[in-house]
């Protein structure tokens, strides 16, 4: 609708909207090119005030032709102010932005997929499919069901409880002996083989789009205009740049009236290239092999690492990561306080969080927006011995008040 085309983010070459997602010339990652300026005639605070709470309210800023065909119910998740974990964070303003409970697979890869499988109908694909650390395999498999056939390409040793919530919608479960790179790896060569929509391989340049909408909810919750810091998980690194878009595509369009944001990454220390190349004050990012606890974000080849550092660099933020310990206590943290139940990723992003805070990166008396991108109920068994013992009493009140010190009497 709003869409011109393709453009290389390295050289600048025009592509036609089609299913492709690297420069021929350059061999640099094609992104959406869009017509601002009709953007900007047709899409306004006065007009996006009156649509219905999804994801698509957006949808002059997502790269579809036509009516969205999928997440017809995902998007526009809570956002909380966390009085509880500021005041545990010692810090004057804290928000987190939700998508644990995202529609209808509990993590931000609804927003993606929504957008990717709509472009795949458009384009007349038979067959979805992707390379997933979980999330991405789950929303994939559940919006898959209404009219393709479905492939979903996992590492073997993935948790067993999103190989589960993958599997239940009765699609093709493949799981690759292999870490994520080496999935993603066949992936690419398999849709160089056959005609599938890989939605995070040949259709990456518009599936990535889809999290942009993370970042315009965020502006829009907090009463059309930006926070101060943001603290992100990064994987591929594409969240990072796209919620980054989403800012600066609100900005432009005069819908927010600063743009000062500074952009913090999170990993985990076992798999942490992005940081690395920080660290080090490189622009290189060097694979890695990943070791932690945090599969969901074990990409140890960051397909936008090189973007993301960018946007780190540029809005005077910080790459930052934390142990497997420390993502426990993140977790944990996060449950105890605000009562909201994440996954790993989420438990690298609080315990960063807490680190910067310590270190006076992030200023005390500053606001900063947690982002949370997945449910913890998909990685119980990581903190599944960190907690409490049960407590087994037998049914009589005399066993109760041996065992348990109640006040109350």
């Amino acid at each position: 609708m709003f869409v011109k085309g393709l453009r290389c983010r390295e050289c600048g070459r025009a592509y036609p909207k089609e299913p492709i997602f690297v420069c021929e010339w350059c061999f640099g990652p094609l992104e959406v090119d869009y017509d601002y300026e009709a953007i900007k005639r047709n899409f306004n605070r006065n007009e996006l005030e009156k649509r219905p709470p999804t994801l698509w309210r957006y949808r002059e800023l997502l790269p579809i032709d036509g009516e969205p065909s999928f997440g017809l119910t995902s998007g526009y998740t809570p956002f909380i102010e966390a009085k509880n974990l500021a005041e545990a964070l010692g810090i004057k303003r804290c928000y987190i932005k939700d998508d644990s409970v995202n529609h209808p697979t509990l993590s931000f890869k609804d927003r993606v997929v929504a957008v990717a499988l709509t472009k795949a109908k458009e384009f007349g694909f038979k067959t979805v499919a992707c390379a997933s650390t979980g999330n991405l395999a789950n929303a994939v498999a559940s919006h898959s069901r209404k009219g393709f056939d479905c492939y979903v390409f996992i590492p073997a040793d993935l948790e067993p409880s999103k190989i589960i919530s993958s599997s239940i919608y009765g699609v093709n479960v493949v799981a690759v002996e292999g870490n994520y790179d080496e999935v993603n790896r066949l992936c690419a060569e398999i849709a160089m083989r056959y005609r599938w929509a890989f939605v995070n391989v040949n259709l990456r340049p518009y599936y990535a789009e889809g999290s942009k909408t993370y970042g315009f909810e965020i502006a829009e919750q907090l009463g059309f205009r930006l926070p101060k810091h943001i603290v992100i998980p990064a994987a591929s690194g594409s969240l990072v740049t796209k919620i980054y878009k989403g800012f600066k595509e609100f900005y432009e369009l005069g819908l927010v009236k600063e743009f000062n944001t500074r952009f913090h990454i999170a990993q985990a220390e076992g798999c942490a290239p992005i940081v690395h190349a920080f660290r080090e004050g490189s622009n290189i990012i060097k694979p890695v092999k990943p070791k932690t606890i945090a599969k969901s974000i074990a990409i140890g080849n960051p397909a936008d690492g090189v973007y993301a550092l960018e946007v780190v660099r540029k809005t005077g933020g910080v790459a930052e990561a934390v142990t497997d310990e420390e993502i426990i206590e993140g977790i944990k943290l996060l449950a105890e306080t605000e009562g909201i139940f994440t996954e790993t990723a989420g438990g690298v992003t609080v315990s960063v969080t807490k680190k910067l805070i310590q270190r006076g990166i992030i200023p005390k008396d500053e606001e900063v927006v947690v982002c949370i991108t997945g449910n913890g109920l998909k990685t119980q068994e990581v903190v599944a011995n960190s907690l409490r013992n049960l407590i087994k009493v037998k049914p009589t009140l005399e066993d109760f008040k041996k065992k348990i010190k109640a006040g109350g009497e």
